[in-house]
């Protein structure tokens, strides 16, 4: 799917250990968090099982809506601990393992925030999401325009905006049994240097959507 080079990062080691120290801190602003919050309302439904995949200590999740079972997973413990959304989780570095250990058919729905970025072999991983997905499951990857740059792969690095976009739909229409994905795209109307510092609804948000057949 990817050519050597484009799976490459400018920072080549081990990403458990940039990981290592938590980061309290939300990766998007407001606007990006209340948006994906209530794409989740609309897309999930109650008393389902969901993944939430390269996790931190806040999975965005609406309040009002009680879920089966949430499982997180991310490369900091510490952070995991803290998210109170979780009902459990594990480590691992998706980049050295890409099996999961979770069971076939076992989720409703998978979700991965702003971190698709970082998965050096993404095919690997989008096999394994199909694989623990229910027949007619919901994947959501959602995304932004930051990034950790030298932990990104050069094939997001180097893209548009547009490109990533892209990206993520290839890595669902590379495994078969994935539906058409779908695209929600709210770019940002604010400047791109009020952006780098932080302003209010600079983010823009972007949502790659597919199910897997029934």
């Amino acid at each position: 799917m990817l050519h050597p080079t484009q799976r490459a990062k400018l920072d080549e080691s081990d990403d458990t250990l940039f990981y290592d120290a938590p980061r309290f801190v939300t990766h998007v602003d407001e606007g990006f968090i209340q948006q994906l919050t209530d794409l989740y309302r609309d897309r999930l439904k109650p008393n389902t099982r969901i993944f939430d995949m390269m996790s931190s200590w806040v999975s965005h999740l609406p309040d009002d809506i009680p879920f089966d079972h949430v499982e997180g997973h991310g490369l900091n413990e510490e952070e995991l601990a803290k998210n109170p959304q979780l009902d459990h989780y594990f480590v691992q570095n998706l980049n050295q393992k890409q099996l999961l250990p979770l069971e076939d058919a076992s989720f409703d729905a998978v979700l991965n925030t702003v971190s698709v970025q970082y998965l050096q072999r993404p095919e690997a991983v989008f096999a394994e999401i199909y694989r623990i997905l229910r027949p007619g499951g919901i994947a959501i990857f959602s995304f932004s325009n930051r990034m950790f740059y030298q932990k990104a792969i050069a094939a997001w690095r180097e893209g548009s905006e547009q490109d990533r976009v892209e990206l993520v739909k290839s890595y669902f229409n590379a495994i078969p049994g994935f539906r058409k994905p779908e695209v929600i795209a709210k770019q940002s109307n604010v400047p791109s240097v009020l952006q780098m510092l932080g302003f209010p609804g600079g983010d823009p948000f972007y949502a790659v959507i597919t199910q897997k057949e029934p």
